[in-house]
């Protein structure tokens, strides 16, 4: 396989029998083209991560942390609401407002995460990949390396997403790429910061619980609903030689990766995102008699914040509004997990990549965690 390849046009003896499907020989090899094209490969993917991070997300949330700090208060309006006392009827005027202040907050994030993903594919070697984020104990090893990856990445679930389905077309097995899907949202230093400053520190608290549930004991549960819990390489023998590719090469899989997923994954996230902004009057329903419920305002609030789209940290403004306008702490303590969690552009966005069970899985995960905050919340 990649011996006959790299052996091309010279005479060399037969390679013994030994299995090449392991990629050690490769992947472990201090000299040599595939040792040197690995190499080079990890340090392109470096660079390009850490650029895009820093444009994206690290240098705007150092300036953004040191204001709430300095201020005490976070200065962003409820995308729920549009910073009015209950949100607009629905409309294509509500669905245009929103989208357009959501996607003026996240651009510089999805851009990012495209070309991160494309970055995936281009020059990260797959079985180094995977030996990554399997590695640790069974069964949490995986869930263990996606979810510390993912927390200084600081993306939302839908910029998350094209990320996550590169590593899953790189072989990455399904506890993994959801520990770095949930990971990124729920367990984001800089909103945790945000929080610690604006809401009392029991809701901290409770959504650092919840968020290591999600991230770290859920994945390798829902991935037994998975058919392939190991993930097994499916790619062909010419992409298994990818590391010893030529730049022209890694930078072409780079373009038309960039290409795929924006044709893909951008058009249909931008349609379901208007349509969400369109009902969010009948999502969260503050000027009706929700309030009122009991227990079941408090799971309609987990679906519907399942399901909800918003930027990072966008569940902070919610919840202040949701408060201010007299909801009780139990319904919107469950915004605190399902908002950031999960949202349906991304369930639809990665359904190419999961089972459809595993998604509903998670879905319900996240929504029974969700509730389980609030009643905690309510308790205290």
């Amino acid at each position: 396989m990649s011996e006959h390849t790299r052996a091309a046009g010279r005479d060399v003896r037969p390679a013994p029998p030994s299995p090449p499907d392991t990629g050690r020989s490769e992947a472990s090899a201090p000299s040599g083209p595939s040792g040197k094209g690995m190499l080079v490969g990890l340090a392109v993917f470096v660079v390009v991560l850490v650029i895009a991070l820093t444009w994206a997300k690290w240098l705007p949330y150092v300036h953004k942390t040191a204001g709430v700090l300095h201020t005490g208060k976070l200065d962003a309006t409820s995308s729920v609401t549009d910073g009015s006392g209950t949100p607009p009827a629905p409309s294509w005027h509500a669905a245009w407002s929103f989208g357009l202040a959501y996607f003026k907050s996240v651009w510089m994030a999805l851009l990012a995460a495209l070309v991160i993903a494309s970055a995936v594919e281009a020059f990260l070697p797959r079985q180094w990949l995977v030996r990554v984020l399997t590695s640790g104990p069974r069964r949490l090893g995986g869930s263990l390396a996606g979810g510390l990856l993912s927390m200084p990445s600081m993306m939302c679930t839908c910029c998350t997403a094209p990320v996550t389905a590169s590593l899953r077309r790189r072989g990455v097995p399904t506890s993994s790429a959801l520990a770095y899907w949930i990971g990124n949202p729920t367990l984001n230093p800089a909103v945790l910061v945000f929080m610690a400053v604006v809401l009392p520190l029991q809701w901290v608290g409770v959504r650092i619980v919840a968020g290591i549930l999600l991230v770290f004991l859920v994945p390798p549960l829902v991935a037994r609903l998975s058919p392939q819990p190991t993930a097994e390489p499916t790619w062909s023998a010419d992409e298994e030689t990818d590391t010893s590719v030529t730049p022209r090469a890694a930078l072409g899989r780079f373009a038309r990766t960039f290409g795929r997923l924006s044709l893909t994954l951008v058009p249909e996230y931008l349609v379901i995102v208007l349509g969400l902004g369109a009902v969010r009057a009948w999502m969260f329903p503050i000027s009706g008699h929700l309030a009122e419920w009991g227990v079941l305002a408090l799971v309609a609030l987990a679906v519907a914040g399942a399901l909800f789209v918003i930027p990072t940290a966008g569940e902070i403004p919610i919840i202040q509004g949701l408060l201010h306008a007299g909801m009780g702490a139990g319904p919107v303590g469950a915004l605190l997990v399902t908002l950031p969690a999960l949202s349906l552009p991304s369930l639809i966005m990665l359904r190419r990549s999961f089972p459809a069970r595993v998604l509903l899985a998670v879905l319900g995960a996240v929504v029974v965690v969700g509730i389980g905050t609030g009643l905690a919340l309510w308790a205290l």
